[in-house]
This record gives C-alpha cells, structure tokens and sequence, in this order.
C-alpha cells in the first residue's frame, strides 16, 4: 500500500506541494481546503496531468477531513497570508487559531502521523501543533531551515558563479528576521565560504537570506514565496518516506540542546522515517550564541502570547 500525506491549505504553498510530490512519485496525496471546489479542482487537474508524466498516483481533493485519516505526514500549510509591510507577529493570533482547530481535526484522523508545519509565524505555530496534539516533539517539526539554508545556498552559488549543488549551509533560530545564518559552517565543496569571499560579501549574503521572504514578497506584491517553500517542503516529506537520516535544519522543540528548553527553533536534526531522530549540537562561538538567544527570545515573546489562544 503506498504512503498517504495529507495537506492542508491548498493555497499556492499547498498545491505547489502537492504538484512537487506528485512530480516525484512519493505518495498519495490529500488536499484538503475550506474553500468547496478548490481542492477538488486542483486534485482533478493534477490526476489529468499523471498520464503525461507517468504517475499512479490517487490525489484526492476535499472540504472533509476523514479523507485524511491514517496519513503518514500531514503538512499544515493553512493560515492567514502575509501582506506587503505586515511582519510575521501581527499574523500570530489569528493563524494560531487556525493552527489550533487544524491540529485538533489531523490527530483525530491520524494520531501517529508527523506533522510538518509551514504557517506563520512558524516556530510559534509549530508550538500550537505540538500542544495542542501532545505529539512526541519528534513528530511536529517545523519547515524553517531547510527552506532558509536554500536560500542562502543560493545566494553563495550565483556570488561565486559555481553549481549550488556544492554548496552548504546551515541556518539557526527561529523562522524570521532574527534568524542566524552561520557563514563558519558554510562551504563548497568542503572549501570554507570565507576562503572564497570578502567579509563585505559575505554580510550581503547574509542580509539578503534574512530577509529573503520579504524581498519575494516586495517583489510579487499580492503573493509571498511558494515555490521554493514547496520545495524544502518535499525535500523533508522525501528524507522522511525514504528514511534517509539526511541532516536539515528544521524546527524542532528544543529540552536543553544548546542551552535551550521548552522552546522552538531551527536546528539541524537527523530527519528519517520517525521524524526528528536526533539533533545535532553545533559548537558555537560567543557571537554566535547572541545571536541566535536573541532569535530564541523572540520566539518565547510570540509563545507567551499564546496562552489565551491555546
């Protein structure tokens, strides 16, 4: 029997997911949107498209939940959208009410399925899932770093001109401004991105992968990103079916790793067929560390100010 995920949004984030797994061959694919007519339109023109690209896949498209049950992952990309100007704390009560309701109608359907959450403002709202479905903290992670550490492989490989296949990066704290890109820990092709660049380039690249969302955002005007988060989205769904154990950081829930408890943040993590199998505990220097207390602070503000919705 082939694996099942369910989405739940079906906006351009969710259905880009969706056409993404598809493409790969990964799974069954559930939909499901509260607007009628939507999610079925976009499951029917997908399956239209499977004889062209050759996949045997059921993609279902629904208003229902019980569609849902039994998914081995279920990505909660629904919420409100972020608009030109508006940072992702003002978005924090209202999708941490959708977040809530989401959570509580997946674990009915799904009680041991891996939750991966993309709604912002992301690593609170990865808090809402794990409380309000007392799941393992190594089944509510967050979609965070991967997406981040993409973005900012990205921007090393077109400043050197070289594939970003060789490139590496990893991304720390949480999913917003405050995040802490670690250029030390960055390489090509093993060789350190500071042997390779001035430190003026390197602090561009740094700025732009901080605020990379919001460039997309000025940019597109009526539309945040989706393809690329999309994409970091199939790339943990495929680490997780195909147990790979591949190391992304990713939102995790943090019991004492680096200095860190009840709190969530991007880290890298082992990430196979349980979900979260370990965390791996980067050596910081003290600069780092500031830096990335001051990103977990800024998660424990939105958290506290979750207690009246949660």
């Amino acid at each position: 029997m082939r694996k099942k995920i369910s989405i739940v949004g079906a906006g351009k984030v969710g259905s880009t997911t969706a056409l993404l797994l598809t493409l790969k061959k990964l799974a069954d694919v559930v939909l499901v949107d509260i607007v009628e007519g939507f999610p079925q339109g976009f499951a029917l023109d997908l399956q239209e498209a499977s004889p062209i690209e050759k996949f045997d896949l059921k993609i279902v498209g629904s208003t229902n939940y019980d569609e849902t049950k039994d998914s081995e992952i279920v990505v909660i990309t629904a919420g409100y959208p972020r608009k030109p100007g508006m940072s992702r704390e003002e978005l924090l009560e209202i999708n941490a009410k959708i977040v809530k309701t989401v959570t509580e109608k997946i674990t009915a359907h799904s009680k041991d399925a891996i939750i991966i959450v993309v709604t912002n403002p992301l690593d609170a709202m990865c808090w809402v899932a794990k409380k309000v479905s007392r799941f393992p903290r190594e089944r509510v992670l967050g979609m965070a770093g991967a997406l981040d550490s993409s973005r900012m492989r990205f921007f090393i490989a077109k400043e050197l001109g070289v594939s970003v296949e060789d490139v590496q990066a990893i991304v720390l704290g949480g999913h917003g401004d405050a995040m802490v890109p670690l250029i030390r820990y960055s390489t090509v092709a093993g060789i350190p991105v500071e042997k390779l660049l001035p430190k003026e380039k390197i602090e561009k690249i740094i700025e732009r992968t901080k605020y990379a969302g919001g460039e997309i955002l000025s940019l597109m005007k009526h539309s945040s990103a989706y393809v690329s988060p999309a994409a970091a989205i199939a790339q943990m769904i495929e680490a997780i079916l195909m147990d790979k154990r591949k190391i992304l950081p990713c939102s995790v829930y943090l019991e004492g790793e680096y200095g860190v408890s009840e709190c969530y943040a991007g880290v890298p993590i082992k990430l196979g067929s349980r979900g979260m199998e370990e965390i791996i505990e980067l050596e910081l220097n003290e600069e780092e560390k500031k830096k990335f207390y001051a990103s977990i602070e800024e998660v424990k503000k939105m958290i506290s100010k979750l207690g009246s919705v949660v």
